[in-house]
């Protein structure tokens, strides 16, 4: 398949061009080496009496190599230059108000307090001053709701230009980038200088959109008018937040967002749908009409056209043959698009839609011939026959394409709805309906208003019970599977596997033969080893504090409940600590997001600096001296040389876990810092390297309350932990790290003696304690139960 291969090739060097700053000579020299190679062996064969030799790969590799160095010289030819002042990018960050006058090159986005607007920029100058700068280049502009902005109007924008900011947990800045928008504008005043400046086809099919969306509320009643508004042209900035949640809970969400999921799975449904009542070649020609139509409709702008390709490929894949001809054709498609749109490998709509339509068109037939074989044993043949249609259409096709999108959905959302394979089948069957008679319901609304509400009566239900149903099946807490952080690795694992079985499926079975049973039992051991494992360490939505048994020292690992990662300390033992993380982490999967170094005292850190490459993290925060010990020392020359980033931290600085929860820095000195950690009524206090002035600092814990957990500092030194600061803080749960054999004999008898009233965990009769909460209540699970 040499087009497949070809078309890989060329996305591979879109990739590695946006990841290497070779210039684009380099990639002009490796291009014409290829080229040069392919038509030498060309002429060679041509002139001489030598035969090529049958077989060979060389001719395939040396055209993926070429294209892999085409796609490389085409990212680079797209890329601005940020720096040249005729750029509107160049201009970010200038102090003081601008003016841009500009034109809307996009459906303005309305959202509920502001509307983005997508300007395709003209003219700048500095607010008061009256010479204009030529500029060109996309800026994203926020303005208030109640404007009266369209597509086509030739705008003036004022307010503060700025690069697209960047997060932690998200850059809006990438995001933006990826649609060659470098420039943004949050809080912009506008005014209309005059109308009719964009292209005039996509001029009407906005206009058109702008008025089936005015119809579609004069039609129906909310909410079932904004989630129609969602299915028909989506539009779903009026869909309430609580329902938008049910349907990403429920693995919905391709109903009411335009993506190529969606027109994939209205391909196949429209196909089937329209076959009933023609013949397959003019079902086929009628659902691509539909999809023709409903592109239209929704704005036909660059990512519904990509979709309403793939969707098309689909019913292609359908008539000519899916495994024949279908792979093929959505390799060219997918070159084709890349041609135009360099930016394509990162866009997860047509992610979503080039890895939906591959799942169509390779397993939805083999499904469905699979079931009919199946049913066959039960039911006569023309009666299982019958039955596949409504069974492959609602079950079989929606899970053949979840299948080849599973990965993505991971790799991006990290969640995985399980009530999915429920939902989809039981609101599937409406869609159709839904899309042909309210779209004729709108169609008519807006020749003539009476028209349509005698029609919109008919589909009103369907759409009711579409919301009802998902948000009944939205309440199950379980349905949603969370896993944390996948990589790279993981997705392309996958794909490799499900290839791999799907494309020499018969010669893996004869090596399997060769020594099953066995090695059937020992995969599905490992499948199942793996699978189990990676369920176990899934985040659950909860907040996990896990106090580590790594001997007379502390070793927190959180885990938020979006699955991220925080390590508080070390201890001293490498084996015991990596050990312990190692139980706690996904497969193949072992990133920290953040590590806290809250005492860089030698018992508290002398593990880290070797377990730095097994747990690297994303950033170091460092609390105390930069160098009390050598343990110090060394811990600071491996994040150094592995180029982490550290920073310092100081009271008041906290760390957003992500809903609402957060690590702050209540107190430090030279020996650490007194951490806190909070979510909605719970709270934690991690004492390290406490002094006496840090104590007075707090006023012995009356400045923080009563608190749910409290680590005893220090092992259980009776110093480090007065009793004026237990009693004040009244915590409901002790926690105590310390070994067995302590060799200073910790913990201090004194201090045991007077949290008798407490609920004390320790880690050298209890191993391993985790604690873990929802914001209001609280667990605990021990490794050893006295």
């Amino acid at each position: 398949m040499p087009l497949i291969w070809i078309t890989l090739g060329f996305f591979a060097g879109l990739v590695v061009a946006d990841n290497l700053t070779w210039p684009i000579s380099t990639w002009l020299i490796g291009a014409g080496a290829c080229l040069l190679l392919l038509l030498a062996r060309f002429f060679f064969f041509r002139w001489s009496r030598h035969e090529p030799k049958k077989n060979t790969y060389f001719p395939l590799i040396l055209s993926v190599l070429l294209f892999f160095a085409l796609g490389a010289i085409r990212y680079r030819l797209s890329e601005p230059d940020l720096t040249d002042p005729g750029f509107i990018a160049s201009h970010a960050s200038t102090e003081g108000s601008l003016v841009i006058v500009g034109v809307v090159s996009d459906f303005p986005d309305v959202r509920d307090n502001y509307i983005n607007l997508r300007v395709q920029t003209q003219k700048l100058r500095l607010s008061g001053e009256f010479m204009h700068t030529e500029v060109e280049g996309l800026l994203l502009a926020k303005v208030p709701s109640e404007s009266e902005i369209h597509y086509g109007d030739q705008v003036v924008l004022r307010g503060l230009l700025q690069t697209p900011p960047t997060d932690e947990d998200f850059s809006y800045r990438e995001y933006l980038a990826r649609q060659n928008i470098y420039a943004y504008m949050p809080r912009a005043k506008v005014a209309v200088l005059e109308t009719g400046h964009g292209n005039v086809l996509l001029g009407a099919i906005y206009a058109l959109k702008e008025k089936s969306l005015a119809t579609v509320y004069r039609l129906w009643p909310d909410p079932e008018a904004s989630l129609f508004a969602g299915i028909l042209l989506g539009i779903e900035t009026g869909i309430p937040a609580p329902v938008k949640q049910a349907f990403k809970n429920t693995g919905t969400s391709h109903i009411i967002a335009i993506s190529g999921f969606n027109i994939t799975i209205i391909a196949g449904l429209f196909s089937n749908f329209f076959s009933r009542f023609l013949s397959p070649r003019r079902g086929a020609i009628a659902a691509a009409l539909g999809i023709a139509f409903y592109t239209i409709l929704v704005g036909a702008d660059a990512a519904v056209l990509r979709a309403a390709v793939m969707g098309g490929l689909t019913l292609f894949a359908q008539q000519i043959g899916r495994r024949q001809s279908g792979p093929n054709a959505l390799a060219v498609a997918s070159f084709g698009m890349a041609i135009f749109t360099p930016q394509l490998p990162w866009d997860i709509s047509f992610q979503l839609s080039l890895t939906a339509t591959l799942g169509l068109i390779l397993y939805a037939e083999p499904l469905q011939n699979k079931f009919v074989e199946l049913a066959s044993r039960h039911l006569s043949s023309e009666r299982a026959q019958r039955l596949s249609q409504p069974v492959g259409e609602y079950i079989l096709f929606t899970f053949a394409a979840q299948l080849t999108t599973f990965p993505v959905m991971l790799y991006h959302f990290h969640s995985f709805s399980l009530t999915a394979f429920i939902a989809n089948p039981v609101i599937l069957p409406v869609q159709p309906p839904i899309m042909t008679i309210g779209g004729l319901a709108v169609i008519l609304g807006l020749i003539w208003l009476p028209l349509g509400k005698l029609i919109a009566p008919l589909i009103w239900p369907f759409v009711l019970f579409t919301i009802r149903a998902v948000e009944f099946f939205g309440r199950y807490r379980g349905g949603v599977l969370s896993f944390g952080e996948i990589g790279l690795l993981g997705v392309f694992l996958f794909y490799g596997l499900l290839f791999l079985w799907t494309f020499a499926r018969d010669r893996f079975r004869s090596v399997v033969a060769v020594f099953k049973p066995a090695s059937v039992v020992a995969v599905l051991g490992v499948v199942t080893v793996l699978v189990w494992r990676g369920v176990f360490v899934a985040p659950d939505g909860r907040l996990h504090i896990t106090l580590l048994n790594v001997g007379s020292g502390e070793a927190l690992l959180l885990q938020t409940p979006q699955g991220r990662k925080v390590l508080i300390n070390g201890g001293p033992s490498t084996s015991l600590l990596s050990d312990g993380l190692g139980r706690r982490f996904p497969p193949f999967q072992h990133q920290v997001d953040f590590m806290v170094i809250a005492s860089p005292q030698e018992n508290q850190i002398a593990a880290l600096s070797r377990t730095l490459n097994r747990y690297p993290p994303a950033q170091v925060l460092w609390a105390g001296a930069p160098s009390p010990c050598r343990e110090a020392d060394y811990l600071r020359s491996a994040i150094t040389e592995q180029e982490i980033p550290l920073v310092n931290l100081e009271p008041g600085h906290y760390l957003e876990l992500g809903e609402g929860a957060q690590l702050k820095v209540l107190a430090a000195s030279e020996r650490g810092a007194i951490l806190s950690l909070e979510w909605d009524n719970f709270r934690a206090i991690f004492p390290f390297g406490v002094t006496e002035e840090v104590f007075e600092e707090l006023r012995m814990g009356r400045d923080i309350g009563n608190v749910s957990v409290l680590l005893l500092a220090d092992n259980g030194y009776a110093p480090s932990n007065p009793p004026a600061w237990i009693t004040n803080l009244q915590p409901q749960l002790l926690l105590l790290g310390v070994a067995s054999d302590d060799s200073q004999g910790l913990p201090d008898r004194e201090l045991l003696s007077r949290l008798g009233g407490y609920s004390l965990t320790r880690t050298d009769q209890h191993g391993w304690i985790d604690v873990y909460t929802d914001g209001e209540n609280m667990w605990v699970t021990v490794e050893e139960v006295e």
